[in-house]
């Protein structure tokens, strides 16, 4: 393996991912690509003049031909969310951009895995799978990894704990039905539900509960309303999944990708923690969640089914 990361896109979430990925010395290559030349040149540029700081890397911009022998494929391009404009609201403008981009990237050769950060990211996880026709556990979203890290920090503040020794999930969409899976909300070993007696606040509430999952829905909305996009966040998440992959770590992250079945709902996209490795989405985990929860995951699933029918898309995969 090459450890050759391919960056579609340059815009803030690319280059942010560059950045951070260089940062951690785990790719040799990393090769930029945006419709503006210039840009991504601009960026490759600036980032390669640090290289001295880091582990050694090839940093360059090119073009698509240049995906042909990567590891993987990170697709960050893309409308922008507006502010006010929900996630599910962009796929009118980016499936077009996928439906141009994936048979560019496939005509390179490019064998490796795709990993999509462009919203809606679990609509656009399902379309890059039926464009590519490439196995279910080669085509990964970002999915909740962001959210379930936003959902750690509140949890953190909130119990006054470092955020590393939460262990927290989001699942489900990543978007305004994201569910928190608080059956496998863990602080140190202990419990969520648990852990409020040990702490001896005895705060730990319903409304506390449905608030904080209110604020991880919220932050992009803040964030966009505030400076107008996000990246710096996403970027770090996005080498977490990177490396997972890379290193071949088998680490447990929620990334989304598409489920055979979920819920008696086929073939839909979403996530749930799951072992990544090498071979992409190796597999996903059988959680144990609330009947609650159960109910909140299905009407996720839904609501992104509903978005996926609405599609002018028929193109069926190749393999399964």
């Amino acid at each position: 393996m090459r450890n050759k990361v391919f960056i579609v896109g340059a815009g803030f979430v690319g280059s942010s991912f560059a950045y951070s990925l260089m940062q951690r010395g785990i790719a040799k290559e990393i090769v930029l690509f945006d419709i503006d030349k210039n840009k991504a040149l601009g960026e490759a540029m600036d980032l390669s003049h640090g290289v001295s700081f880091t582990k050694p890397t090839i940093i360059k911009a090119g073009g698509l031909r240049e995906a042909k022998d990567s590891d993987l494929v990170v697709i960050t391009a893309g409308a922008k969310q507006r502010p006010g404009e929900t996630r599910l609201q962009l796929i009118d403008r980016n499936l077009q951009i996928f439906k141009d981009l994936i048979p560019k990237i496939l005509e390179s050769g490019f064998n490796g895995i795709f990993l999509v950060v462009t919203n809606p990211v679990d609509v656009l996880t399902y379309v890059t799978y039926k464009l590519s026709g490439f196995p279910r556990q080669r085509v990964i979203g970002s999915g909740t990894v962001l959210d379930s890290s936003r959902f750690a920090y509140l949890l953190s503040q909130h119990c006054n704990v470092d955020p590393r020794s939460v262990n927290a999930y989001i699942i489900g969409e990543h978007g305004d039905s994201a569910v928190a899976a608080w059956s496998l909300t863990h602080i140190g070993g202990i419990h969520i539900f648990d852990f409020c007696p040990v702490c001896g606040k005895n705060c730990f509430t319903q409304e506390v509960m449905e608030n904080i999952l209110k604020e991880v829905r919220e932050f992009a909305y803040k964030l966009i309303e505030l400076k107008g996009a996000t990246y710096y966040a996403i970027g770090l998440a996005l080498v977490n999944i990177v490396e997972a992959i890379l290193r071949d770590e088998n680490r447990i992250l929620p990334v989304s990708s598409v489920h055979k079945d979920i819920l008696g709902i086929k073939d839909i996209p979403l996530s749930l923690p799951s072992i990544v490795n090498r071979n992409g989405v190796e597999k996903v985990l059988n959680i144990k969640l609330s009947e609650k929860e159960v109910e909140e995951l299905l009407n996720s699933a839904k609501i992104i089914k509903q978005v996926i029918d609405s599609l002018d898309f028929d193109k069926e995969p190749v393999l399964s």
